[in-house]
């Protein structure tokens, strides 16, 4: 029988991995903790309509990415592919933006429809924030800046922040027409995508990667060309509030963003640890999606991160600097106590042994292979367990346990040497390994 292989796009997230992404995911929930932001949980399937009207029909994500189906009761479903629409979906529905300001947070699965490649795949992960009912210049920085200090504490490196303005949808209708008069000139100097998105979608061209697009759009309009003073003058009070908290930004007139309903700031932040600039997180204010989607206008802005491809710059930065704080968080998860044991007496004990550990805080990990002690123990060394606690029968019926470090452990009680402990008197043998493992720790051995 063939062995089933998972979908392409559609990848398994291994032990090791997790790990690694749960030591993300607890730093991130202290940063939004901090910031007052609450965490919100949105199905992973919504109706059709949502994206389409939110999002935008003429975006390559409604119009190519997304995955839609029939469902049994003849309704258009899709994966979600991004969380903003169904966060702002989920704050109407149930009345959340009738109790005033929200900060909002999400995390968890996307799906888009797209070649896959390294961090980013068809079923991805994000973590995003959503304030709603916020509109001064001073938020657009303030959400900015928690992306910005979310980032540095997880130990990414080469940060550099890219913003715009895209003005009011007055100001992008002027632009809108300008640039399609310009490019329809040089229509013929467009890559086929580019020509297509002309009738469709123009200002997503900015955006394009064909080189002899980019080359030709050197030239192009700038949309601050069409931006009414009043937007002029609130993109300067966001660079102003971002000057006061100290955040380098480097101003780009061709940062447009992919989704419709961006409007006034736009951004992103990339980091240069992957040896180019990549993009680790991307958001802006779209004051318009309440409004479109049924509630009272209300101005909102938010930003979304990209788990696959923050996690290979944080193995990036771990790989740069091997004592960094990327390199803690990445490292694999270690357990305290390694627990060595053969024998029928000495199974009873290490198993009694192990839970009355565990039950006092301690990560224990027994081996249950039966094997030699001399295979056990290269277990225990590969384990990464500052100590190994040996129980044979000799051991167990003299109710004692063989504490055997695997590290150096600098004045930890004693236990710098191989030592019986009585099993009889738990708290004095939790009190040693937790003192011994402290001083491993904060040894850095």
């Amino acid at each position: 029988m063939t062995q089933l292989q998972s979908l392409r796009g559609m990848v398994d997230l291994l032990p090791e991995q997790t790990c690694r992404w749960q030591a993300v995911e607890a730093v991130a929930r202290v940063h939004f903790q901090r910031w007052g932001c609450r965490e919100i949980r949105t199905p992973l399937l919504e109706v059709t309509e949502l994206f389409a009207r939110g999002i935008g029909e003429a975006t390559d994500v409604v119009g190519k990415e997304m995955y839609t189906f029939q469902d049994r009761g003849d309704r258009s479903c899709t994966l979600r592919p991004e969380g903003t629409a169904s966060v702002v979906r989920s704050a109407l529905q149930n009345g959340l933006l009738s109790q005033g300001a929200q900060r909002l947070w999400y995390g968890g699965p996307m799906f888009r429809y797209e070649r896959p490649q390294a961090g980013r795949q068809r079923q991805f992960h994000q973590i995003g924030v959503e304030w709603l009912g916020v509109s001064s210049a001073a938020s657009d920085a303030e959400v900015i800046a928690l992306a910005w200090d979310l980032l540095a504490d997880l130990g990414v490196e080469g940060l550099a922040l890219e913003i715009n303005s895209l003005g009011t949808p007055d100001d992008r209708l002027a632009y809108r027409t300008c640039l399609v008069e310009w490019l329809e000139a040089r229509r013929d100097q467009l890559d086929a995508d580019s020509q297509q998105r002309l009738s469709t979608n123009p200002l997503r061209i900015l955006d394009s990667k064909h080189p002899q697009t980019k080359a030709l759009l050197e030239e192009a309009p700038l949309l601050e060309q069409s931006l009414a003073p009043e937007s002029l003058a609130r993109h300067q009070a966001v660079l102003q509030a971002l000057d006061a908290l100290a955040i380098p930004y480097q101003c780009n007139p061709r940062l447009v963003r992919g989704l419709d309903y961006y409007g006034h700031t736009a951004f992103e932040i990339t980091s240069d640890q992957l040896g180019a600039q990549a993009t680790v997180c991307g958001g802006g204010r779209y004051d318009g999606l309440v409004q479109q989607l049924g509630g009272a206008a209300t101005p909102a802005i938010g930003w979304a991160l990209g788990m696959e491809r923050l996690l290979l710059v944080l193995e990036a930065a771990a790989t740069a600097n091997p004592d960094g704080r990327a390199a803690q968080l990445v490292q694999a998860a270690t357990p305290d106590v390694y627990v060595v044991n053969r024998g029928e007496q000495a199974l009873q004990a290490a198993l009694v042994l192990t839970r009355q550990l565990r039950s006092c805080g301690l990560a224990v990990e027994r081996d249950e292979s039966g094997s030699a002690f001399g295979k056990q123990f290269k277990r225990a060394d590969r384990s990464g367990a500052a100590f190994a606690l040996v129980l044979g029968d000799e051991e167990a019926e003299r109710g004692v346990v063989r504490i055997k470090p695997l590290k150096a452990v600098p004045d930890a009680d004693g236990l710098a040497d191989q030592q019986d402990r009585s099993l009889n008197d738990l708290p004095a043998l939790v009190e040693a390994l937790k003192k011994g493992a402290n001083s491993v720790a904060t040894s850095g051995d």
